[in-house]
């Protein structure tokens, strides 16, 4: 019979805070990295980065190679791909930190599609009210929110939501070794696509002429956010279950934000803060639905 979740400690509570702050600040990141690179190139050094040297000292995870392939497509070039490429056209990052968080409805509607698992009223509630919210920024979209970058940023959602089904789909995978793993799989196509969109030349010389900055922030991005990140994630969820961990994430646009408004001063009108309250309201409700929500049947 295995434990129960240990109690969240101090310590614990503290690093799970730092990891949210680091995810939070990572779009601050990403933003300031595809001002003069192409985006793709960004992501796909990103992998790179958070794939070696680890591969050497992390145990391949116990899934099907097409398993793998799919998590890593569906993560690196889709997610993240769509995500760097929302970004450089317009998305700022403190939005894209908190509509990034839609992948949880998406994960719930395409759970109950494939899997046939059961959609709660409270998550109703949620998504309705979430996707009120992205509706009313959509209806707004300007100059502060680019349409087209807010329909990928959304996509990106989508492809988190696919790689939490592929998950799913591995029950006993170390989430580690995949997140490790899988990122070999992204660079080679995101750095093609990138080449056939912005040339060839363009790759080139921002490979040869970026500055240390630059690297630094790739360091950031594919050491700090995805191997430290998730590596400590994972530690606490083993130690102190989902339930207790998870809905910590909800922070990560929060941090997201507040970093977005500090560094790049980026601003919320009515419409728009009102739609990121509502969404904000969705999400809250759909992780803690359960414990407010008198128990109903299951729609």
């Amino acid at each position: 019979m295995s434990a129960s979740p240990a109690p969240l400690t101090a310590r614990s509570l503290g690093l799970a805070l730092l990891i949210t702050l680091i995810w939070g600040v990572n779009f601050v990141v990403i933003k300031w990295s595809v001002a003069d690179v192409p985006p793709l190139l960004v992501a796909a050094l990103r992998f790179a980065v958070a794939a070696l040297p680890a591969v050497f000292f992390v145990p391949r995870p116990a899934i099907a190679p097409r398993l793998l392939w799919s998590y890593g497509l569906a993560v690196g070039v889709m997610q993240f791909g769509l995500l760097y490429l929302a970004i450089q056209l317009g998305m700022s990052a403190g939005m894209g930190s908190l509509l990034m968080q839609t992948q949880a409805f998406f994960t719930v509607l395409l759970a109950a599609r494939v899997f046939g698992e059961r959609v709660m009223p409270w998550q109703v509630a949620g998504m309705t009210l979430a996707f009120g919210g992205m509706a009313l920024i959509g209806l707004t979209a300007g100059h502060d929110v680019p349409l087209f970058p807010l329909l990928l940023t959304l996509a990106a959602a989508l492809g988190w939501a696919v790689s939490n089904l592929i998950v799913k789909s591995a029950p006993g995978a170390n989430s580690f070794g995949l997140v490790i793993w899988s990122a070999l799989i992204p660079p080679l196509p995101l750095a093609l696509l990138a080449g056939l969109t912005a040339g060839w030349d363009t790759l080139g010389r921002a490979l040869t002429h970026s500055d240390w900055t630059f690297w630094a922030a790739v360091l950031f991005m594919g050491l700090g956010n995805t191997v430290l990140g998730f590596g400590i994630w994972s530690g606490l969820i083993q130690k102190h279950g989902a339930g207790r961990v998870a809905p910590l994430s909800l922070l990560v646009p929060v941090f997201g934000m507040l970093s977005s408004a500090l560094v790049f001063h980026e601003g919320f009108p009515p419409g728009k803060a009102l739609g990121a309250a509502l969404v904000a309201l969705g999400l809250a409700l759909h992780v803690f639905g359960g414990r407010w929500w008198r128990q109903k049947p299951a729609l």
